[in-house]
């Protein structure tokens, strides 16, 4: 199972890790904290070295109720940071956490290689035909309402059953667009209650049946954090676990703030599953 990132072709058959770079000011974990130069490029050279395959950079912050930014600011926030990961890690392969196909395209021409999608094409009608035209892998992720009011009461008929179908008929949608290079991402936390993101991370190894490279966003999420009662600083633990579980269950690629961590996990799995072949 491979993906081609600028003409590198990336197995993620052995599960890889994606670190979070935020540029935002107010992400729910590390906003505000990555808002230099000195600062950014330390960041990306440490989650590198620590074994990061991709480096998933976002402008634009999905916590629930985050506030809604325009198009202009996202990308001014952006561009400057891929070209300067672009012009000091010159074979970094960078993925951009973006729902506009404007900001898609022109991170994609100024050296990007992914679209993380959190809206999984509902958003902008013109992103599937974006990533179609720049035929660079995309993650297609399940969302309930927006970033605004995703956590405002959602409701599913059955949560699994439902993200599958959406899946289903969105993947349909981008074969028809000879789109290659499709992951999933269920999305935790994106409209979810705790029950529902508890059912998806037990019902995991079903989506395998999508035939797609599957994406595990919990890192340091309230999911984790607020059955401990502790906070999202403290959930480092409570991340490795669930990413483990995840793993274990066909997980691909683990989008963390703690690269260091995941990798380590990947490997106990690895060897466990080494043992049993």
């Amino acid at each position: 199972m491979t993906i081609n990132c600028k003409g590198i072709l990336i197995d993620v058959s052995s599960p890889k890790v994606m670190g979070i770079l935020n540029i935002t000011p107010d992400s729910f974990y590390d906003g505000g904290k990555y808002k230099n130069e000195a600062d950014i490029l330390f960041q990306t050279e440490k989650m590198l070295n620590e074994g990061a395959t991709f480096i998933d950079v976002g402008a634009y912050s999905s916590r629930p109720g985050a506030a809604h930014i325009s198009e202009k600011e996202e990308l001014k926030r952006i561009l400057p940071v891929i070209d300067l990961l672009v012009k000091y890690f010159p074979e970094i392969i960078i993925s951009v956490d973006t729902f506009r196909s404007e900001i898609a395209k022109k991170t994609i021409e100024n050296g990007a290689a992914i679209i993380n999608d959190i809206s999984g094409g509902k958003m902008d009608e013109k992103m599937f035909q974006t990533v179609a035209e720049l035929q660079v892998p995309y993650i297609l992720m399940h969302m309930l309402g927006t970033p605004q009011n995703m956590q405002q009461n959602p409701v599913y008929e059955d949560v699994t059953k439902d993200i599958i179908r959406f899946f289903s008929e969105q993947i349909f949608k981008l074969h028809q667009l000879k789109m290659n290079d499709i992951i999933i991402d269920m999305g935790f936390g994106f409209g979810k209650t705790l029950q529902h993101n508890y059912e998806i991370l037990s019902n995991l190894a079903l989506f395998k049946n999508l035939d797609a490279p599957i994406l595990i966003g919990v890192s340091r999420k309230s999911m984790l954090y607020k059955p401990l009662d502790i906070t999202a600083n403290e959930a480092l633990n409570a991340t490795t676990a669930a990413n483990t579980i995840a793993l274990l269950n066909g997980a691909n690629i683990l989008r963390v703030h703690d690269v260091k961590e995941a990798v380590e996990a990947i490997k106990i799995v690895n060897q466990l599953r080494e043992n049993e072949s």
